[in-house]
Parts: C-alpha cells; structure tokens; sequence
C-alpha cells in the first residue's frame, strides 16, 4: 500500500484575507488540526484557485480591496464548478445587515471577529459534515437514477426481445394456438366440421433444382411464396407449412370465417395468376399443380419440441391426392368442394379417376368466378 493510501484523507480549505496576519493565524489553526490549507489574499486570485482546484469549504472575508467578499461569493455561486463550495464568512463586521447580505449572496455560515477558535473549528466541521452527506446523496441518487435508467433500457431490451420472439412464434403458429400454447404445454388438437384444404406444388422443381445453384433456388422459392404469403393474408386463411416446394393452405380454422370455401378458392385461382409471371431460364413459366377438399379435419400441436401446427383427416389426403394426382396449370377440386361452389365458379368435369387407396371418384378442374 503507498502512502498516499495509506494517508486519512485531508480536507482542502481556502482562507481568504486581506490581512496576512488573520491569515497566517487561521493557516496555523487549521494545519494543526490536519486540514490542507489554501491562503489567498485577493479576490481575484481567489476566484482563480477555487476554479482550478475547487476546495471542499472558503473562509471569506468581507471587506477587500479591489473586489469584496460580496462579490467573490456571488461569482462563486454563479460558476458550475464553485457553487456548490460552502462559504463561511469571517469578519470584523458583525451588523445584522452584513450577516443578511451574506447569506444573500450565497453563504453557509458567519463568524464575527475576533472569534473564538474551538466555535470556528466546530462550525468548520459541521460544514464539511454537510458538505460530505450533500456529495454522498448526490452520489446515491446519480447511482439510484443510472440504475433506473438501466433497469428502463433493461425492460425496453427484453420487451423488444418479448415482441421479436412473440412475432416468431405467430409466424409459426395461429395466435390462439399460440396463446394457449404458452399456457399449456400439453397436446393441443380440435376437431373442425368444415375446413378447406389446399396442396399446391411447383411442376418439375426437382429437374430445376439440378440445374440452378442451391442458393439461387432458395431465393426463387423464397420470392414465390413470400407472394403466397401475401395471398394468405389477403383472403384470410391460415399458411399451415412448405415442404420444399409444397404450400399448403387451410380454411376455415382455428377462427372461423364466413366463406372459407370460396376464401380458398380465390386463392388458388390467385396462385396460379401469381406463379406465372416467374419463368425459367429458357423462357418458359412456371406451373403449379393445385388439389383441394373441404370436410372435417383434426388440426393441433402435438410433441414438445420444434412445434407445427398441422392438420389430420380425410379432407387432407383428399387434398394432397388432387394435387399429385393433378394436372400442371390446373386447379383440382372433389366432389364436395364442387357442391359447394358450382353456383358461383366455373367448373369443368375431369370425370371418374381412381385415387389412391380408394375406388374412382369424380373431380372437377376450377376455371375461375362465374359473371354474376
């Protein structure tokens, strides 16, 4: 440890007096009491030392040549790095109008000359007491505001990461499957009596992702259904997932809205406009093959980890097979999702094909809206 360290700390004051005399007898005074002494005597000096090295107290005479303690005390107070110096003033004058003025002017404290010694050591210390609780609740309270102000930025931080992480969480789920599933981490699935399911899947993907480089494909892909996604909000259904160049879209479910047969509908007729304008390197557009069914399906999260939210029935296979069992640039529809729309939509019979696991059903391709 050095010795400055070591060393209790010494309180700096700055005597000023005209008169050498008074000041070499409060020098002494105050030396012997192990305070660090500073003795000036002009105002203008004064001002100057306590500027450069503000002291921790002033003893101030009043009356001095040239500029008065008055004055001196008022220039104090009137410059941020001095004001708040506490000033006792020690004089010969001891009226009752010079104590007024001179706290008027900004000080702490008056002793009357010729004084007694012990009162001014005790007013002196009671002064620097002062002084020092005035620092340390400055201190306090600049500390209890930074940590106000960082328990603010705190929040402001994990509010913002509550949002970021809220808006994943809904571009992954529903919200009300969301919110319930912040609340309940068990299985979640309901069964819905009318959902409209669509399957729609790029023609040829997989002899165009051998041919392009894999991140020009994702950004295609990326481009195309980003518009998809539009689409989804538009008509108001709900996105349920891409498997490489799949989408998948449902009606009808978790809210409920009044059409969701035509919603969907609309969409896939919407698609197929959208997906035209891409085109491949040699010219020629892209095409989608598009299935969908309406009926009764389960939709849910099941699993504690990696949650999707995903649809379960016959109207889902149903869909998916009028997909894969479709044609490029057309628009496969069953039975039932043509009963529901044959008086607003144009429809054209494909006729009986037989479908995967099941004997020949008749579908119908989905022309566009009729003129009403």
């Amino acid at each position: 440890m050095t010795d400055s360290a070591a060393r209790p700390y010494r309180a700096d004051i700055l005597a000023i007096d005209d008169t050498p005399e008074n000041l070499q007898l409060l020098s002494q005074l105050l030396t012997d009491r192990h305070y660090k002494v500073r003795s000036v005597t002009k105002g203008t000096t004064a001002i100057r030392a306590a500027q450069a090295a503000p002291p921790d107290l002033i003893l101030l005479d009043i009356n001095m040549p040239e500029m008065g303690g008055y004055e001196v005390c008022e220039r104090l107070r009137a410059d941020e790095r001095t004001r708040e110096i506490p000033v006792i003033f020690i004089s010969a004058s001891g009226e009752t109008v010079d104590k007024i003025k001179a706290f008027e002017v900004g000080g702490v404290d008056f002793v009357t000359k010729p004084f007694q010694v012990e009162e001014v050591l005790a007013r002196i210390k009671t002064h620097l007491q002062l002084r020092a609780l005035r620092q340390q609740l400055q201190t306090q309270n600049e500390q209890l505001q930074q940590e106000i102000r960082d328990r603010l930025k705190a929040e402001q931080a994990l509010e913002q990461e509550r949002e970021k992480s809220e808006k994943l969480l809904l571009n992954i789920l529903p919200q009300p499957i969301a919110e319930q599933l912040k609340q309940n981490h068990r299985a979640i699935a309901y069964r819905f009596e009318a959902a409209t399911i669509l399957f729609a899947d790029i023609v040829d993907f997989t002899g165009l992702s051998a041919a392009i480089p894999p991140t020009k494909l994702v950004d295609l892909l990326n481009l195309i259904f980003s518009e998809f996604d539009q689409l989804v909000e538009k008509h108001q259904l709900e996105k349920i997932k891409t498997i490489g160049d799949a989408y998948m879209v449902v009606g009808g479910l978790p809210n409920p809205m009044t059409d969701p047969v035509a919603a969907v509908a609309d969409m896939a007729l919407d698609m197929q406009q959208t997906i035209r304008r891409y085109h491949r390197d040699d010219g020629s557009p892209f095409s989608l093959r598009i299935g969908v069914d309406t009926g009764p399906v389960v939709a849910g999260v099941i699993g504690i980890k990696k949650f999707s939210y995903d649809l379960w029935g016959d109207a889902v296979n149903l869909a998916s097979r009028m997909e894969s069992q479709g044609e490029p640039g057309r628009i496969q529809v069953t039975e039932a999702l043509h009963q529901h729309l044959h008086d607003r939509y144009r429809f054209t019979p494909r006729g009986p094909i037989r479908i995967k696991g099941r004997t020949e059903m008749r579908t119908y391709w989905l022309e566009g809206r009729l003129q009403l």
